[in-house]
């Protein structure tokens, strides 16, 4: 796969790669503060990156998300820490993937790692059970310090990933559940809302080789989006052509159709979040 991140600078100038670090502790505690604190104790020369810490609490679907937009344009070799762990303290696995793009992963067996771990060509698996490449003390709500950070850590200095633990199989990997399928029906085209990002944009599942096979068989006609039965959506190129306070629909960054309000709140304005209904519908002008 193509990477945006590695320049062949960076290669000659053998730079390390950076630990990527991706949560939902939000930005008021003292968790992210402590999973750095040990990363920067085990690997004092490691850079650390923030994807983000502003996940929905407890949304591995959403980090999943998060995830897979953001770990391409990281240099190869970069180690993401992922932490959005709702099952903490169960059985669900703490594992590390190494892919053959490069990139490594290390977090819980949740899905929250998949998508971003599939694309990167998934190669090995482990499970994180050498008491060696942990904290001395494990706490059963704190798998981020105590855990993932060390190994993670113990990733950048060098060590094999089989050291971290026993293998497991890459089909055994928990993958997160599948959006419900874009479904055409005459001249309709209906997907749902897969994300909400912070400016409350609603990312949905019509990505634009579907929006566009759909649009080429009304050639001519209208197209216009709803949200349930809500009010007309007009497609625009970009957010600024849309009037101030208006509704529009257009892929953004995700390349995934979304609806957004300029320098608005679409998620408030239409009291709407993950799995609400959004249709392209086409009219004879």
């Amino acid at each position: 796969m193509k990477r945006a991140g590695v320049t062949a600078q960076s290669r000659r100038l053998g730079a390390r790669p950076p630990i990527a670090i991706l949560t939902d502790f939000g930005y008021r505690d003292h968790y992210v503060g402590a999973m750095k604190g040990v990363i920067a104790s085990l690997a004092p020369a490691a850079s650390m990156i923030d994807v983000t810490h502003g996940v929905p609490p407890q949304s591995a679907i959403a980090g999943a998300i998060a995830l897979h937009q953001a770990w391409r344009y990281f240099p190869a070799r970069t180690i993401f820490l992922v932490v959005v762990d709702p099952g903490v303290g169960t059985a669900r696995r703490a594992i590390a993937i190494e892919t053959r793009a490069g990139a490594r992963f290390v977090g819980p067996d949740n899905g929250v790692m998949w998508p971003a771990a599939a694309e990167a060509g998934p190669a090995a698996a482990v499970e994180l059970a050498n008491p060696r490449y942990r904290l001395k003390e494990v706490s059963a709500t704190f798998h981020g310090r105590d855990l993932f950070a060390p190994a993670a850590a113990y990733l950048w200095r060098g060590i094999r990933l089989g050291t971290l633990g026993p293998t497991v199989a890459i089909d055994e990997l928990v993958r997160p559940p599948d959006p419900p399928p874009l479904h055409e029906a005459g001249a309709r085209l209906t997907g749902t809302v897969v994300y909400v990002d912070g400016y409350g944009n609603l990312v949905t599942n019509i990505d634009r080789a579907s929006y566009e096979r759909f649009a080429s068989r009304f050639h001519g006609f209208s197209l216009w989006v709803t949200i349930g039965r809500g009010a007309r959506i007009y497609p625009q190129k970009a957010y600024g052509e849309a009037p101030m306070g208006a509704a529009l629909a257009t892929f953004g960054s995700f390349g995934m159709l979304e609806i957004a309000v300029r320098e608005g709140n679409a998620a408030e304005r239409f009291g709407a979040g993950p799995g609400a209904v959004v249709t392209v519908r086409a009219t004879r002008r």
